[in-house]
Parts: structure tokens; sequence; C-alpha cells
């Protein structure tokens, strides 16, 4: 039998691949995705309501959106226990700023464009509450206080001004199985931070054990 001969594909170009595929404008959009229903957009509000409070007081994590001047964006973890964030009125919240890496990417952010989104989330609850406002950095010494934890005040903290409320439906978390410990990967199967960094950040004289262990120095020492 003779040699197979291979066959290629004609090569098409990335950018005319772009051009074909890529929505530009809202009606475009709409021609996709159809029109948002009624109780899809009835169901904001620019305040917070007993129901919404309710849920933040019981929710021991968020994802905080910021972006810069530039439009250059980034979202960021916060968590402590349930209620962490405080409601000051139905306008304000106040985010605790725990030790970190000092990076402060989301502080810098607010500081150039006070934009911002919060994803609220409840273990267990598929729905999650959505919050979009204007923030700023605070640094009242009595409403730091308030949010000490072991007898340490914040460092600052964020104070929103909310401006959208909302409840988001969960179908992102039952697509996902995200609260089923049963679709959970086994703990020898996770990816492992320690070689993650240590791939990253290339430092001398550290290994991925030796990062491992100040990992867990910080959580176990610095966590407020």
């Amino acid at each position: 039998m003779g040699e197979l001969t291979k066959v290629h594909s004609p090569a098409v170009s990335r950018e005319a691949v772009k051009m074909n595929d890529l929505i530009t404008n809202e009606q475009e959009l709409r021609d996709y995705l159809g029109e948002p229903s009624i109780n899809a957009t009835s169901k904001v509000i620019p305040y917070i309501d007993e129901h919404v409070k309710a849920y933040i007081a019981k929710s021991p994590f968020l994802t905080m959106s910021t972006a810069d001047e530039n439009g250059i964006c980034d979202a960021s973890p916060r968590g402590d226990a349930p209620g962490f964030v405080q409601v000051q009125d139905e306008k304000h919240l106040l985010i605790p700023e725990r030790p970190g890496n000092k990076r402060a990417d989301s502080l810098m952010n607010i500081l150039k464009n006070p934009g911002i989104g919060l994803l609220f989330m409840i273990p267990g609850l598929g729905e999650t509450l959505r919050i979009n406002g204007k923030a700023r950095l605070v640094k009242d010494a009595e409403w730091l206080e308030k949010m000490a934890v072991q007898g340490k005040a914040p460092l600052l903290a964020i104070q929103v001004e909310v401006e959208e409320c909302y409840i988001h439906c969960a179908k992102a978390f039952i697509r996902s199985g995200l609260w089923k410990p049963d679709s959970w990967l086994e703990k020898e199967d996770l990816p492992k931070p320690s070689k993650i960094l240590h791939a990253h950040t290339k430092l001398p004289d550290t290994t991925p054990d030796s990062i491992q262990k100040r990992l867990e120095e910080g959580y176990r020492e610095r966590l407020y």
C-alpha cells in the first residue's frame, strides 16, 4: 500500500475568524440572547433592604471586582466570619481590609476608579447576591475598631455606596456542582499552589516545600 498523503486544511487568518465571530453592538447581542424577562429587570433595587441585609449577615465570602482608570480589571476574594461586612445604612456597607500580601491591587484601583462590583456567597446556597456601586478607602478608627477580630482592627476599610442590589440565579452553581462534596476532586488531585508559586516566582533558594511552609505559617499566624 502506498504512503498516505497528508491533507492540510487551508490556513485561516485569526483576524478573519475574529471578525466573522465578533459581536460588535448591542442590537446584535440582543438578536442572539433575546430580551431579559420582566423578573430580571425588575429585581434590581438601589438600596439595602432587610432581605439584602440579612443575606450579607449570613455571608462569609465575597468576590470584589475593580478596574483602574484604563479599564484593566481585577477580581479579589474577601472572607471572614459571617457578617464580617457591616451594613451602615441603606446606602452604605463597610468591608474590612485584613493583612495580605500588600500588593493592594483592589485598593490601588479604587483610588483611580471608584466603580466596584461585589458578589456575596453563602455556602450551600446557589443564589448569590450582587451589589454594584462606588467605593472609597476609609481609616476611621471608630469604624475599624468595630470590625476587630482577636483584638486586631483591620488596617483600613472599603466603604461602598450602593447603587444596585439583586439576587443572581443558581444556574452556575447547579452546573458546576460547587457545593456538592461528591463532585470535588480528591485532595491529591488538587493543584499544588506551592508548586505553581515556585514555578512562577523563580526565586533563588526556594523549593515548593519551603514555599508551602511559608504559606502555612502565614495562614496560621497572620490572618489578622
